[in-house]
C-alpha cells in the first residue's frame, strides 16, 4: 500500500508531498517533494492507493448558513451574539471532537487564514472526485499536530525557519520511535529535518495509514451528517503509532 501525504499551502512553494509504502514491518518513503502545484498534487494522488491532506475540507455548516441568509436577507433579525454562537461559526464538528480529543482547538477555517488553503483543497477534492469529505477510504482530512500530540511527540514550535533545530530535535524523536521508518535518500533525510512543510507531508501520509487501519476517531452517525460537507480530521487513536505496520 502506498499512502500520499499533502502538506498543502495556498502557496504552491510551500506545498509538500510524501508517498511512503508500507509493508508488514515496514514503512519505506519513496518521493518527498515541496513546491507542489495543483496538477503535480493529482499526480501523484493517482499513483497512490489512499491520500492524505493537512487542510479543512470545508466550512462550518452554521457558518455558510449565517452567509447565505446575510446574502438573501439582510435585514433578518440574527440571535443575540453569545460565546456559544460565536464558536458555532467558527468551528466544524470535527473541530470541536478535536478540542475534546487534545484539549485545544485547530485553526478555525471561517475566520483564520486556513481558509485560504481550504479554497485551494475544495478544488483538489472536486478534481480527485470526492463527494463525502467525512473520510471516504481514499482521502482523508489530516491534521498533524493532532496526531503528533496523541502519538507522544512534540506537537508545536517546530514550524518556520527560526525553529529549524526544534524540528530537527522532532525529527530526530520521531525516527527513534519508528526504526521500521526508513528513509533511504540522504536528501530526503535533511529536508524532513530542516523543512516542515516536508515533515507535515510525511505525518499526514502516517496519519493516512492509521485511517486505513481503522485506528483514528470515528465519527458517530450524528456527527458524520455534518462531516460530509464540513469534513472530518483523522484524529489517530492512543497508542496506534506502534501498529501502524501491523
Amino acid at each position: 500500500m502506498k499512502t500520499l501525504g499533502i502538506d498543502l499551502s495556498s502557496d504552491p512553494s510551500k506545498t509538500g508531498g510524501c508517498v511512503v509504502e508500507w509493508s508488514v514491518g515496514e514503512a519505506l518513503v519513496l518521493e518527498l517533494q515541496v513546491g507542489l502545484v495543483d496538477d503535480a498534487l493529482l499526480e501523484l494522488h493517482s499513483r497512490s492507493d489512499v491520500t492524505g491532506i493537512d487542510s479543512p475540507f470545508g466550512w462550518p455548516e452554521p457558518f455558510t448558513e449565517f452567509v447565505k441568509r446575510q446574502r438573501d436577507q439582510p435585514t433578518e433579525y440574527l440571535p443575540d451574539w453569545t460565546n456559544e454562537r460565536r464558536d458555532q461559526l467558527r468551528f466544524r464538528t470535527t473541530d470541536f471532537k478535536v478540542k475534546e480529543v487534545i484539549g485545544r482547538w485547530p485553526l478555525s477555517v471561517s475566520s483564520d487564514l486556513i481558509a485560504l488553503p481550504t479554497m485551494r483543497c475544495v478544488g483538489l477534492l472536486a478534481r480527485m472526485g470526492v463527494e463525502d469529505r467525512s473520510g471516504n477510504g481514499r482521502v482523508f482530512e489530516t491534521y498533524p499536530a493532532a496526531a503528533l500530540k496523541q502519538w507522544g511527540l512534540r506537537s508545536t514550535g517546530y514550524k518556520k525557519p527560526k525553529n529549524v533545530e526544534v524540528l530537527r530535535s522532532l525529527f530526530s524523536d520521531l525516527c527513534e520511535r519508528a526504526p521500521w521508518l526508513k528513509i533511504p535518500a540522504p536528501e530526503h533525510r535533511d529536508l524532513l529535518s530542516t523543512n516542515d512543510d516536508a515533515f507535515d507531508a510525511l505525518i499526514a501520509a502516517m496519519i493516512t495509514r492509521a485511517a486505513v487501519l481503522g485506528l483514528v476517531v470515528q465519527p458517530t452517525t450524528e456527527e458524520k451528517a455534518r462531516a460530509r460537507t464540513e469534513g472530518w480530521i483523522a484524529i489517530p487513536d492512543e497508542g496506534s503509532f506502534i501498529h501502524l505496520t501491523d
